[in-house]
């Protein structure tokens, strides 16, 4: 996007220092935001459920003896052959698939926090993006205030010599005496945004309060996209979309799970006794779970059914709503563009050229005072409301950036 002229006056009047820069708060936010912090550990914790859920169950080792007469060990052993002392383990065997479909479930569960923890920082981005551009305006905005502050100063020194002199009333020097007034008290309210901006953004940094920050660097637009291709950028790249997508793909997995339960679990089980005198006796048996209740498995096939079929609606709907968002914002990103060239390139010049007017036909006797403020206050409302439709349309574009996962302003 190109810096109007208009933008670089109102720029060059803010006071000097080091310019913050909108790439080091973004990577500091990244690093230490414990929002930001809180969804990065889900995520990690997430990913580790995979592994364990493709595991097969531990196995199961045991110890024991059978005595005959008494219950003391080896009691009978070596006489008796119902007597001995033995090891046994076991294994269960989920059914064939069931440990591959439980793993698939875990990661498209990991997949899902991997998405919330991007949309995390996309909000958290967005919302330190915000909070700059705004202090940016209020930067902007200091520097209209006092520059026009310096040009009513000047009017009232006018119009006070003419007061002195009797060629005009002592009410014009009232009127703009008044109009200073109004901007300081304005000029007030502005740095008290400043300062709340500048603590909005302590918050986000994890900063300790009272951090001192410079004037921020010129935003500007990193790409200029058309609505199709940012609807179609979308649908690729809003982590809203992706996080829904894994759902289907995690309730698709779930259904297929819940199928796997018409098949029979199985525990393999073998032991080693030991008999004395006698030979040893050895033992291998097989435990199969019957899937007897068929009504169970059916009422849970039905659930991941229906589960499956609200992940599938909510993906619709999501895509939906985010097509409307993005249409509305891209709307009022072209409105903001309209009105700021109206007001750079009709209005502003227009309502100079009245002050310019008017304040030689002052300055002549052939005009009178209340004129010549009220053309000087319309230039600066013009500009107020420039640069209002400025900070709009930076705050559009981080809003269509959260949503979309495209940089369009850095």
């Amino acid at each position: 996007m190109r810096i109007p002229a208009l933008f670089i006056a109102a720029a060059s009047a803010l006071a000097a220092g080091e310019q913050v820069r909108l790439d080091d708060l973004i990577g500091e936010a990244l690093r230490l935001n414990p929002e930001v912090l809180a969804a990065q550990k889900k995520y990690e914790a997430a990913r580790q459920k995979p592994a364990q859920e493709r595991s097969l169950p531990d196995p199961m080792f045991s110890a024991g003896w059978n005595s005959s007469g008494n219950p003391l060990p080896f009691a009978g052993v070596g006489r008796e052959p119902v007597a001995n002392v033995g090891v046994m383990a076991s294994q269960e065997l989920p059914g064939p698939g069931k440990l591959r479909l439980r793993g698939l479930v875990a990661a498209k569960e990991a997949d899902v926090e991997s998405q919330q923890f991007r949309a995390v920082q996309l909000n958290i981005v967005a919302r330190v993006k915000a909070a700059f551009y705004r202090l940016h305006h209020a930067w902007v905005m200091d520097g209209i205030y006092r520059r026009n502050l310096d040009l009513l100063r000047s009017l009232l020194r006018v119009t006070e010599a003419r007061y002195s002199v009797a060629k005009a009333p002592q009410a014009d020097v009232f009127k703009a005496q008044a109009q200073i007034t109004l901007l300081e008290t304005r000029m007030i309210q502005n740095q008290r945004e400043r300062k709340a901006r500048e603590a909005e953004l302590d918050s986000l940094l994890g900063r300790s309060g009272g951090a001192e920050y410079g004037q921020p660097e010129e935003p500007r637009e990193a790409h200029e996209f058309s609505l199709k291709q940012l609807l179609d950028k979308a649908r690729g790249e809003a982590p809203m979309l992706a996080r829904d997508q894994k759902m289907i793909e995690r309730a698709g997995a779930a259904l297929n799970l819940a199928r796997k339960d018409y098949i029979p679990d199985v525990t393999l089980s073998g032991g080693y006794y030991y008999m004395g005198s006698m030979p040893p006796m050895f033992m291998v048996r097989a435990d199969v779970k019957a899937p007897l209740r068929k009504a169970r498995i059916r009422a849970e096939v039905a659930e991941r059914s229906y589960d499956l079929s609200q992940a599938r609606h909510a993906y619709t709907a999501t895509a939906q709503t985010l097509d409307y968002k993005i249409r509305d914002e891209y709307l009022g990103l072209e409105t903001a563009q309209k009105l700021m060239d109206l007001y750079e390139k009709v209005l502003i010049p227009q309502a100079k050229l009245a002050v310019e007017s008017s304040l030689a036909s002052y300055q002549a006797g052939t005009a009178d005072f209340l004129s010549v403020l009220m053309n000087q206050m319309a230039v600066f409302e013009y500009e107020m409301n420039y640069h209002e439709q400025m900070e709009e349309h930076h705050q559009t574009l981080v809003r269509l950036e959260e949503m979309t996962g495209v940089q369009l302003i850095q």
